[in-house]
């Protein structure tokens, strides 16, 4: 199973590094947005230090749904999706690896350009590490959450919009908690609470989104 999980991760890896373009847009659109917000508020560093954790985790939820509808999509038009169904390994496994690569492609890196984003904002040491760290646990949490609704949409017109519409509700607590753990570090309080709240949100997300973006899979393949 474990070879079987390698195998699904580095073809991905390999299938996005031929479409570099694809890569780059996500991490771009990602420095961009966060870039422009102290740009149109202006110099006032309270401001932006107070906004500067919704900004930067709106923007990688955002960065992130850009890759969301191609997850399973090219797979599906040229066949290998039905393929990787038939193999004697559980689908939800196959589904975990192409999350795993989705997250490692649209996910790690806005994890590492986080801290030299914050820098505009005027965060210090132990905020830009926090902002880093609420990252590092949500976004694999937006990858996996966002599988679900590319997997229900798939085969279907329009469907990007319609996953925007599924798995936004969806990310609102790990939004929530991933800039409240920041803002809370700023105010000098704990931020264990935050932290303990996303890391139960990715454990069930890792238990139960492979199964159920498996289940809709087989659906839309059907």
């Amino acid at each position: 199973m474990l070879s079987t999980l390698k195998c699904i991760v580095m073809r991905d890896l390999t299938l996005a590094m031929r479409h570099r373009s694809d890569v780059l847009t996500t991490v771009f659109f990602f420095i961009i947005v966060v870039s422009l917000f102290p740009l149109g508020v202006g110099p006032d560093a309270a401001l932006l230090r107070e906004m500067a954790a919704g900004v930067v985790w709106v923007a990688a939820l955002l960065a992130s749904m850009l890759s969301l509808t191609r997850l399973f999509a090219d797979d599906y038009n040229d066949g290998t999706l039905e393929q990787l169904m038939m193999v004697p390994q559980p689908l939800s496994l196959i589904v975990l690896g192409k999350v795993l690569a989705h997250w490692i492609i649209s996910g790690l890196p806005l994890v590492l350009m986080s801290p030299l984003l914050g820098l505009q904002f005027g965060l210090e040491g132990d905020e830009l590490i926090m902002l880093m760290v609420t990252l590092l646990i949500g976004t694999p949490v937006l990858s996996l959450l966002g599988a679900i609704g590319a997997a229900l949409t798939l085969g279907l017109r329009g469907g990007g919009v319609l996953v925007s519409l599924l798995v936004l509700p969806l990310y609102i607590p790990v939004l929530i908690f991933g800039a409240g753990a920041v803002t809370a570090s700023a105010a000098g309080m704990g931020a264990d609470g935050h932290l303990s709240l996303m890391g139960a949100i990715l454990l069930l997300a890792l238990v139960l989104a492979p199964w159920a973006s498996a289940a809709a899979l087989r659906i839309s393949v059907e």
